[in-house]
């Protein structure tokens, strides 16, 4: 692990002034436990032994990383993709669910919480619940629920209960509110599942942690297929799991550009996106500090984006930081950028990407154009089968 995955976040949890833990003092007693057991357990050689067994025997991993011949001959770029949509369950998600399921096992958890918001992070938190043998609630706003709808079938099917989430925008911040107030009723025999590095430490760490395989392998893959590292590395950035995960690679590359692309959605207008990176000010929220998404209040603001796994109003306390440092660049796609994304990448290379991946496709489709001697690498985060009957029954087929 690089020195700078040993030296971040520091024994608070805190990435700068982001992160954190603002939870109440019974809570934070339960994720002092989870802290303790996360750094002697999870480093433990049976530990990572059976983790590295099950992504290799179970998961698939190494996921490869491809390069986009045809899209890339069109634009007269080039762009490489890291297949996460190839990953167990379609998404980067297990990678973590498989480390949090088995932290669980290992503390004699009966339970797993959580929340989901494009049903990828509940789809893989019921595979890994299944798994392990434990139980599994998934919480889920009704508006997602809709949208999602394969993905809800896939959660029942392996054995969780979806819980719907029925107030205030029906969605992501409100999934995550539900998810936290069952944990509370029951933080001993559970363990709440967070879905991305977000939340109160350790989590942000901890999921960054687990997703780092993700930017090992790109790194290592890239070299071998090219000789040298990629120019940029994008990712989408909502939570900013899968983001971290591929950057965490490359964090101590200073040649290497990072961008985090994030859902401008249908306006800069309040409630039509969820930029938070480029438009948000520090602020608490779900137990940790971050760049937040704020009403004339101060209070959480409404948000929106195509993409379900992308409208929570805050971001990681590691990206904060790395925004602050100038480690990362952040920017954003719209709606219609990341459906031209969507319809152009199952066209011509035969692969049907999530709504999520497809801002950081969007992106990547802008910088291979106007840097046709450079190369972009891109974390294709999950696949889109869980989006084409809400694309095709909203947009058609283009």
């Amino acid at each position: 692990m690089s020195t700078y995955l040993k030296t971040q976040p520091d024994e608070k949890g805190f990435f700068g002034e982001y992160g954190g833990s603002f939870i109440p003092p019974e809570l934070q007693a339960e994720m002092d436990k989870i802290t303790d057991a996360y750094y002697s357990i999870s480093k433990s050689h049976d530990f990572i032994s059976e983790l590295r067994s099950i992504r290799k025997h179970f998961q698939g991993r190494p996921t490869p990383t491809y390069f986009c011949r045809n899209m890339s001959r069109n634009i007269n770029g080039r762009i490489y993709l890291k297949r996460e949509d190839l990953n167990h369950t379609g998404a980067h998600k297990l990678n973590h669910c498989m480390g949090e399921g088995l932290l669980a096992k290992y503390l004699g958890k009966k339970k797993l919480i959580a929340e989901t918001g494009a049903g990828q992070h509940g789809v893989a938190l019921a595979t890994a619940a299944a798994y392990f043998g434990l139980e599994c609630e998934i919480h889920m706003g009704e508006v997602d629920i809709k949208k999602e709808h394969p993905n809800v079938v896939r959660m029942k099917l392996l054995g969780a209960t979806v819980v719907p989430v029925s107030h205030g925008l029906k969605t992501l911040k409100e999934a995550v509110d539900s998810a936290f107030q069952a944990y509370l009723k029951d933080p001993i025999t559970a363990i709440y599942c967070i879905g991305s590095v977000v939340g109160p430490h350790p989590f942000p760490m901890m999921v960054r942690d687990f997703q780092h395989v993700v930017g090992v392998e790109a790194r290592e893959q890239f070299l071998e297929m090219t000789g040298e590292l990629p120019d940029t590395v994008s990712a989408c950035v909502g939570g900013g799991s899968n983001a971290m995960g591929i950057f965490s690679g490359f964090i101590d590359d200073p040649q290497v550009r990072l961008v985090g692309v994030e859902p401008s959605g249908r306006s800069l207008k309040m409630g039509d996106h969820a930029a938070s990176m480029s438009y948000g000010k520090p602020g608490v929220l779900h137990g940790f500090r971050s760049y937040l998404l704020q009403d004339e209040k101060g209070e959480p603001a409404p948000v929106y984006s195509i993409a379900s796994g992308l409208d929570y109003p805050g971001s990681g306390p590691e990206h904060c930081m790395l925004k602050d440092k100038g480690r990362v660049e952040y920017t954003t796609a719209s709606d219609d950028d990341c459906l031209n994304a969507f319809y152009t990448l199952s066209k011509v290379e035969g692969i049907i990407p999530a709504l999520e991946s497809s801002h950081a496709v969007a992106y990547a489709m802008k910088y291979a154009s106007e840097n046709p001697r450079k190369s972009i690498l891109v974390n294709l985060s999950g696949r889109g089968d869980k989006d084409i009957d809400f694309v095709v029954d909203t947009y058609g087929i283009r």
